[in-house]
């Protein structure tokens, strides 16, 4: 197979939601974070809207635009700044090409006419079609193209174009004007439907721009250089194999690597490339420039013909665009008939990953039970799934000589707090290697994947807005997180610290995965630090987000009315992880610590837990690998996964502690695994944490308020709340956050005065917040707090 020759996944995407465009040909598409934005192109017709695809939940969707809407064009200018797109020039109707410049606004969908000033010596551009556009810094660069020398747009006098312009912008909005540069070198020769991207190597930071191929009559294959710190215009001399000479075709940079796809090349006639007037034909290659080396590597031939559907078909006038590492490729013309003189475009979208995924961040515990943690990791973007491991702290025989508690098939792996429960019975699950599993794309449907099940992109988020022009992802302003302080309900390893109050650290829930979240909009906080939550596709930018984040804290100091207690984490040179101080309550009965007998990092063995759609997880059972499976990956270090239907299961035990690793999932792979973490079951008996903390502000308080523990295991004698405060002992370890108690009592809900806040410590951790604590206890002692984080001041968002 030319897809298996290449080493190639190419994944052609089905099953997608929403208004799906009409294919065309002339179109272009940039990304902004996880969305695909489309304009123009023609197919009888030139097409006017915009058009969004979200890769993470496969859906399409007309935004609401607004403003100076622009007509519909082909061939165009297309570049995004942060979350602005320009738009310049192009063809408005046959014949007739403009040069008007447009800005979108993507955080409001708000579209502009700009107008830009001429440049001090010289005219402005002229109209054109098939020009290249290219963004670096505050700049872009527009190169060549087609005019119209005719007045008349019905008698088309072509004249190709090698001017050379750049187009200052505004900071977040608006433009300054059009320069002509002085530049040096022979000017690249006049063309049109080329190819133009830029590129800054990390070791020189010399940006580059590289123009490659188009037409002038014939179509060319030569690359060019510009050194846009100098402006000089050179040919860089490349190795391997140059493509043919080509139009229409697409180039994307991602990482080190300029990727070309399709486009029209010359009809080859008994392997003579024709002449410049000869028969041409689209064509399905497919090749990078490394950059770095300038060396061509060939993936896709012309000649490739591939007729089971591995790869995208021969096309031109396409749109490509890099989300990720990962490159997309919709639409475009398909063939050209010259008989009926019409022209056939492609309705496929396809993707391919070009490298394996990034590790995800540690493993964060959201809840500890006697036989289970709700576990959670950052999204990796555009993944497939991933794969979650864990090993004990006691070591697990092979399953030859294990008892393997029973449970229900359709137990296994279930997730909760998402509103739904999504089991996966082994006997569903058919023997495929991972590497080699078949994927189709994203659907929203099961949490945990077997090895041929389609599997979905984690994240489900659109494009929000903070303030004017900053656009998020949907995440929580408030953000919770459960804690372990009571050395026997703790889902930590416990440490050497003394008595004191509840304390301990994890990570964060999200509204995604946590069902106590889902109303987490309905509270009123601080102007600078308010809730909301997720907007619709169709109006995008309706409610402000909700925001989650990833902290922890490594050992904390409490502060009672009249003690002070400071807790030490404990570290391993050999392993990071997450590990806090754990101690039993002041107020509650003394119940043994259980110690756990360290194992030899030889000795330890990781099982698979399962393969999951999303960034979370409960977790109450693993896979046992039989002896030979044991000793092989051992040895190996395999990430493969075996047939689940082979293996039993084993139940978590309470009281354990059990260590976490992730890797993410894409087509190329098993990415690296994360780095380890540690949480430790909870012995039975005490209440777990308190649930759907909502935070209300008065104009003198906040009213903080909770739900009683979904497991209270008795009757609960109290509540404890706790903000955490200014103290000189942050200054020497930041890290240790000291807290007060603000609150003991029954009721579920309590008032945090002026004076209280005032003395609130905020927490820079991830992003500036004051934190608040909630446990519960009863007969045997407090259980598990839950941790809130109340975001405040504005904060902008992080592009990524």
């Amino acid at each position: 197979m030319a897809a298996a020759a290449a080493g190639l996944n190419w994944r052609r995407v089905s099953s997608s939601t929403g208004p799906v465009p009409r294919s065309r040909h002339g179109h272009r598409a940039v990304a902004i974070r996880e969305l695909v934005i489309i304009f123009g192109g023609g197919n009888e017709g030139i097409a006017d809207e915009l058009h969004v695809y979200n890769t993470a939940t496969n859906q399409w969707f007309l935004p609401a635009v607004r403003g100076d809407i622009p007509p519909g064009c082909a061939a165009h200018g297309f570049v995004c700044d942060g979350t602005r797109i320009l738009v310049f020039g192009g063809m408005v109707e046959y014949g007739r090409y403009s040069n008007d410049l447009y800005e979108l606004q993507a955080s409001q969908w708000l579209w502009k006419k700009v107008k830009p000033q001429a440049p001090s010596s010289g005219s402005p551009p002229c109209p054109r079609l098939g020009h290249s556009f290219s963004l670096y810094g505050n700049k872009c660069y527009l190169f060549g193209g087609l005019a119209n020398e005719s007045e008349d747009s019905n008698n088309n006098v072509p004249r190709y174009l090698n001017d050379f312009y750049e187009l200052e912008l505004q900071h977040g909005s608006g433009v300054v004007g059009w320069s002509i540069p002085v530049t040096k070198g022979t000017l690249p020769s006049p063309r049109e439907s080329h190819t133009a991207i830029v590129y800054c190597r990390k070791d020189l930071g010399s940006p580059k721009m590289y123009v490659f191929g188009g037409m002038c009559g014939c179509r060319l294959n030569d690359l060019w250089e510009l050194d846009i710190e100098t402006m000089t215009w050179s040919r860089p001399e490349t190795k391997g194999t140059v493509p043919l000479p080509r139009s229409l075709h697409t180039a994307s940079v991602i990482g080190n690597k300029m990727y070309v796809f399709g486009g029209w090349v010359p009809q080859s006639a008994g392997g003579e490339i024709s002449a410049h007037d000869g028969e041409w034909k689209c064509t399905g290659s497919f090749s990078y420039l490394n950059l770095d080396t300038t060396e061509w590597i060939g993936l896709i031939s012309d000649c490739q013909e591939d007729k089971s559907n591995l790869l995208p078909g021969p096309r031109a006038g396409h749109c490509a665009v890099a989300v990720g590492t990962r490159l997309y490729i919709w639409s475009g013309r398909d063939g050209y008939r010259k008989a009926w003189n019409n022209q056939v475009c492609c309705k496929d979208l396809w993707y391919l990953d070009t490298e394996k995924p990034p590790a995800p961040s540690q493993v964060q515990l959201i809840r500890a039970t006697t036989n289970s943690f709700q576990v959670k990791w950052d999204e990796v973007p555009t993944v497939e799934g991933y794969l979650l491991q864990l090993h004990a702290d006691s070591p697990v025989p092979s399953a030859a000589g294990v008892p393997v508690t029973a449970v229900p098939e359709t137990s296994l792996l279930s997730s909760q707090g998402s509103g739904s429960s999504l089991h996966q019975s082994p006997q569903s699950l058919p023997s495929v290697p991972y590497p080699e599993m078949k994927v189709d794309h994203p659907s929203q449907t099961n949490n945990v994947i077997p090895n041929n099940v389609q599997v979905s992109l984690s994240s489900n988020s659109l494009l929000k807005v903070e303030g004017k022009d900053k656009v998020t992802a949907p995440e929580n302003k408030i953000t919770q997180e459960t804690m372990k302080n009571h050395a026997d309900a703790t889902g930590f390893k416990e440490s050497n610290a003394p008595s004191g109050l509840p304390v301990c650290t994890s990570s964060p829930q999200t509204s995604t995965n946590v069902g106590e979240l889902h109303d987490l909009d309905k509270r009123t906080v601080n102007p600078d630090a308010s809730v909301s939550s997720t907007s619709s596709a169709q109006t995008m930018v309706t409610q402000q987000a909700v925001k989650t984040e990833s902290s922890s804290t490594n050992g904390a100091v409490v502060k009672d009315e009249t003690s002070l207690t400071t807790f030490n984490s404990k570290s391993e040179a050999a392993e990071t992880r997450v590990s806090t101080g754990q101690t039993n309550d002041s107020h509650s009965s003394k119940t043994p610590q259980r110690q756990m007998a360290p194992v030899k990092t030889r000795d330890r063995q990781w099982y698979d837990v399962g393969i999951f759609k999303n960034n979370s997880a409960v977790v109450s059972q693993f896979y046992l690998l039989p002896e030979e499976t044991l000793n092989f990956s051992n040895k190996m270090g395999s990430a493969n996964v075996p047939d689940y239907r082979l293996l039993k299961k084993q139940d978590l035990f309470p009281g354990t502690v059990y260590r976490f690793r992730v890797a993410a999932i894409n087509g190329c792979g098993v990415g690296p695994f994360s780095k380890i973490s540690e949480f430790k079951t909870c012995i039975p008996g005490f209440p777990g944490a308190p649930s759907t903390v909502k935070i209300t502000k008065s104009v003198d308080c906040i009213h903080l308020s909770w739900e009683p523990p979904a497991s209270p295991s008795g009757n609960i004698l109290e509540y404890s709340a706790y903000l955490a405060i200014r103290s000189p002992q942050l200054q020497e370890n930041p890290s240790q956050l000291v807290f007060m108690r603000i609150y003991c009592g029954l009721k579920t809900s309590c008032i945090v005065t002026a004076a209280q806040l005032s003395n609130a410590h905020v927490d820079y951790t991830s992003r500036p917040a004051i934190v608040f604590r909630i446990s519960a206890k009863n007969e045997r002692g407090y259980g598990p707090a839950t941790q809130v984080r109340w975001l405040q001041g504005k904060v902008g968002v992080r592009h990524r």
